[in-house]
Protein backbone atom coordinates (compact mmCIF):
# COMPACT_ATOMS: atom_id res chain seq x y z
CA UNK A 1 0.00 0.00 0.00
CA UNK A 2 2.06 3.44 -0.91
CA UNK A 3 1.77 6.12 1.31
CA UNK A 4 0.97 9.79 0.71
CA UNK A 5 4.63 10.44 0.11
CA UNK A 6 4.58 7.90 -2.70
CA UNK A 7 1.39 8.60 -4.14
CA UNK A 8 2.57 12.81 -4.38
CA UNK A 9 5.74 11.37 -6.40
CA UNK A 10 4.16 9.06 -9.01
CA UNK A 11 1.64 11.53 -8.89
CA UNK A 12 4.00 14.63 -10.22
CA UNK A 13 5.85 11.95 -12.48
CA UNK A 14 2.47 10.97 -14.09
CA UNK A 15 1.78 14.76 -14.57
CA UNK A 16 5.30 15.05 -16.56
CA UNK A 17 5.00 12.42 -18.69
CA UNK A 18 1.31 13.84 -19.26
CA UNK A 19 2.73 17.00 -19.72
CA UNK A 20 5.45 15.92 -22.56
CA UNK A 21 3.00 13.94 -24.38
CA UNK A 22 1.07 17.34 -24.55
CA UNK A 23 4.02 19.29 -25.73
CA UNK A 24 4.41 16.70 -28.74
CA UNK A 25 0.93 16.86 -29.57
CA UNK A 26 1.15 20.69 -30.04
CA UNK A 27 4.77 21.36 -30.66
CA UNK A 28 5.95 18.52 -32.56
CA UNK A 29 9.38 16.32 -31.13
CA UNK A 30 12.64 18.39 -30.52
CA UNK A 31 14.24 19.67 -33.35
CA UNK A 32 17.68 18.02 -33.97
CA UNK A 33 20.53 19.89 -34.34
CA UNK A 34 21.75 20.26 -38.46
CA UNK A 35 24.84 18.09 -39.37
CA UNK A 36 27.50 20.24 -39.76
CA UNK A 37 31.28 19.44 -40.48
CA UNK A 38 33.89 22.54 -39.56
CA UNK A 39 31.31 23.78 -36.83
CA UNK A 40 30.95 22.55 -33.53
CA UNK A 41 27.02 23.95 -32.79
CA UNK A 42 26.41 25.03 -29.13
CA UNK A 43 22.55 23.60 -27.47
CA UNK A 44 20.89 25.67 -26.63
CA UNK A 45 22.78 29.06 -28.00
CA UNK A 46 24.28 31.19 -25.55
CA UNK A 47 23.33 34.81 -25.07
CA UNK A 48 26.16 37.97 -25.68
CA UNK A 49 26.13 40.22 -23.00
CA UNK A 50 25.80 43.85 -24.92
CA UNK A 51 28.82 45.25 -26.21
CA UNK A 52 29.84 48.54 -28.49
CA UNK A 53 32.66 48.28 -30.71
CA UNK A 54 33.87 50.94 -32.90
CA UNK A 55 33.95 49.78 -36.80
CA UNK A 56 36.02 51.26 -39.36
CA UNK A 57 33.90 54.22 -40.74
CA UNK A 58 33.62 54.80 -37.29
CA UNK A 59 30.19 53.59 -36.85
CA UNK A 60 29.05 51.88 -33.83
CA UNK A 61 28.58 48.19 -33.95
CA UNK A 62 25.78 47.03 -31.74
CA UNK A 63 24.18 43.27 -31.17
CA UNK A 64 21.51 44.79 -33.29
CA UNK A 65 23.64 44.93 -36.24
CA UNK A 66 24.51 41.41 -36.84
CA UNK A 67 21.11 40.32 -36.50
CA UNK A 68 20.00 38.10 -39.40
CA UNK A 69 23.16 37.30 -40.57
CA UNK A 70 25.58 34.45 -39.18
CA UNK A 71 28.45 36.06 -38.43
CA UNK A 72 32.10 34.53 -38.02
CA UNK A 73 33.98 36.16 -35.28
CA UNK A 74 37.79 36.12 -35.32
CA UNK A 75 40.02 37.77 -32.80
CA UNK A 76 43.59 39.47 -33.64
CA UNK A 77 45.79 42.26 -34.49
CA UNK A 78 47.54 44.02 -37.54
CA UNK A 79 51.05 43.27 -35.75
CA UNK A 80 49.93 39.80 -35.80
CA UNK A 81 52.70 38.01 -37.95
CA UNK A 82 51.87 34.38 -39.04
CA UNK A 83 48.07 33.56 -37.60
CA UNK A 84 45.90 36.19 -37.79
CA UNK A 85 46.68 37.15 -41.80
CA UNK A 86 46.73 32.72 -42.21
CA UNK A 87 43.22 33.02 -40.98
CA UNK A 88 41.90 35.71 -42.56
CA UNK A 89 43.54 34.18 -45.82
CA UNK A 90 41.32 31.02 -45.14
CA UNK A 91 38.13 32.92 -44.24
CA UNK A 92 38.46 34.99 -47.61
CA UNK A 93 38.53 31.69 -49.36
CA UNK A 94 34.91 30.93 -47.83
CA UNK A 95 33.63 34.20 -48.37
CA UNK A 96 34.11 33.99 -51.94
CA UNK A 97 31.69 30.91 -51.83
CA UNK A 98 29.01 32.96 -50.24
CA UNK A 99 29.00 35.60 -53.12
CA UNK A 100 25.88 33.52 -54.17
CA UNK A 101 23.76 34.34 -51.64
CA UNK A 102 21.69 37.28 -51.05
CA UNK A 103 23.35 40.11 -49.42
CA UNK A 104 20.27 40.18 -47.16
CA UNK A 105 21.36 36.84 -45.45
CA UNK A 106 24.76 36.51 -46.54
CA UNK A 107 27.13 35.67 -43.82
CA UNK A 108 29.44 37.47 -42.57
CA UNK A 109 32.92 38.14 -41.21
CA UNK A 110 34.01 40.49 -38.32
CA UNK A 111 37.42 41.00 -37.40
CA UNK A 112 37.98 42.41 -33.99
CA UNK A 113 41.20 43.89 -33.31
CA UNK A 114 42.23 43.27 -29.59
CA UNK A 115 45.36 45.84 -29.66
CA UNK A 116 43.46 48.90 -29.87
CA UNK A 117 46.73 50.53 -28.50
CA UNK A 118 48.42 50.57 -31.91
CA UNK A 119 45.28 49.86 -34.04
CA UNK A 120 43.02 52.58 -34.80
CA UNK A 121 40.05 51.75 -36.32
CA UNK A 122 40.93 52.74 -39.84
CA UNK A 123 44.07 50.80 -39.44
CA UNK A 124 42.00 47.51 -38.82
CA UNK A 125 39.46 47.93 -41.82
CA UNK A 126 42.37 48.72 -43.83
CA UNK A 127 43.90 45.53 -42.80
CA UNK A 128 41.00 43.63 -42.71
CA UNK A 129 39.85 44.48 -46.19
CA UNK A 130 42.78 43.85 -47.90
CA UNK A 131 41.19 40.08 -47.42
CA UNK A 132 38.15 40.19 -48.67
CA UNK A 133 35.95 43.50 -48.76
CA UNK A 134 33.09 42.35 -46.92
CA UNK A 135 35.10 42.12 -43.72
CA UNK A 136 33.45 43.87 -40.74
CA UNK A 137 36.15 45.33 -38.78
CA UNK A 138 36.29 46.50 -35.49
CA UNK A 139 37.83 47.62 -32.27
CA UNK A 140 37.39 48.96 -28.87
CA UNK A 141 39.17 50.55 -25.56
CA UNK A 142 40.56 47.61 -23.57
CA UNK A 143 37.79 46.80 -20.96
CA UNK A 144 35.13 47.05 -23.72
CA UNK A 145 36.80 44.46 -25.68
CA UNK A 146 37.94 42.24 -22.59
CA UNK A 147 33.55 42.01 -21.60
CA UNK A 148 33.02 41.80 -24.92
CA UNK A 149 35.76 38.74 -25.85
CA UNK A 150 34.62 37.10 -22.09
CA UNK A 151 30.91 36.84 -23.35
CA UNK A 152 32.07 34.85 -26.53
CA UNK A 153 34.44 32.53 -24.25
CA UNK A 154 37.70 33.78 -25.72
CA UNK A 155 40.59 35.33 -23.87
CA UNK A 156 43.46 37.82 -24.88
CA UNK A 157 46.13 39.37 -23.37
CA UNK A 158 49.17 41.70 -23.54
CA UNK A 159 52.42 40.12 -24.06
CA UNK A 160 55.36 42.83 -22.91
CA UNK A 161 58.34 43.53 -25.09
CA UNK A 162 62.37 42.49 -24.26
CA UNK A 163 63.73 45.04 -22.38
CA UNK A 164 66.00 46.32 -24.89
CA UNK A 165 62.84 46.07 -27.55
CA UNK A 166 61.28 49.44 -28.41
CA UNK A 167 57.76 49.96 -25.82
CA UNK A 168 55.50 49.26 -29.01
CA UNK A 169 57.26 45.80 -29.85
CA UNK A 170 54.80 43.99 -27.37
CA UNK A 171 52.68 41.61 -28.61
CA UNK A 172 49.22 40.26 -28.33
CA UNK A 173 48.11 36.70 -27.60
CA UNK A 174 44.79 35.63 -28.28
CA UNK A 175 42.43 32.66 -29.09
CA UNK A 176 42.79 31.32 -32.08
CA UNK A 177 39.15 29.71 -32.30
CA UNK A 178 36.26 31.20 -34.42
CA UNK A 179 32.70 31.88 -32.83
CA UNK A 180 29.50 31.58 -34.66
CA UNK A 181 27.07 34.45 -34.04
CA UNK A 182 23.39 32.95 -35.17
CA UNK A 183 21.15 35.38 -36.81
CA UNK A 184 19.97 36.18 -33.04
CA UNK A 185 23.39 37.37 -32.61
CA UNK A 186 23.42 34.57 -29.90
CA UNK A 187 27.27 32.16 -29.53
CA UNK A 188 25.88 29.35 -31.41
CA UNK A 189 28.80 27.58 -32.33
CA UNK A 190 32.75 27.19 -32.52
CA UNK A 191 35.53 26.12 -34.82
CA UNK A 192 38.98 25.05 -33.64
CA UNK A 193 42.09 25.51 -36.05
CA UNK A 194 43.46 24.12 -38.29
CA UNK A 195 40.54 25.75 -40.43
CA UNK A 196 38.84 24.01 -43.51
CA UNK A 197 37.91 27.33 -45.45
CA UNK A 198 35.58 24.96 -47.96
CA UNK A 199 34.47 23.53 -44.88
CA UNK A 200 33.32 26.55 -42.87
CA UNK A 201 31.93 27.72 -45.97
CA UNK A 202 29.50 24.70 -46.86
CA UNK A 203 28.34 24.72 -42.90
CA UNK A 204 27.45 28.56 -42.76
CA UNK A 205 25.33 28.44 -46.17
CA UNK A 206 23.60 25.49 -44.96
CA UNK A 207 22.74 26.85 -41.56
CA UNK A 208 21.80 29.94 -44.06
CA UNK A 209 19.09 28.40 -46.17
CA UNK A 210 17.95 26.41 -42.90
CA UNK A 211 18.34 28.62 -39.93
CA UNK A 212 16.24 31.62 -39.33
Amino acid sequence: MFNRTTLLVLAAALAAGLGLVVARLFFGPTVALPTTKAVHLIDPPRRVAPFTLRQSDGTQLVPGELRGHWTVVFLGFTHCPDVCPTTLGELSKAQKQWESLPESRRPRVLFVSVDPERDTPDRVGEYAHAFHRDTLAATADVPTLERFVGSIGLVFAKVPSHDEAAPDAYSIEHSGALVMLDPQARMAGLVQPPFDALAIADDLTHLTKTQR
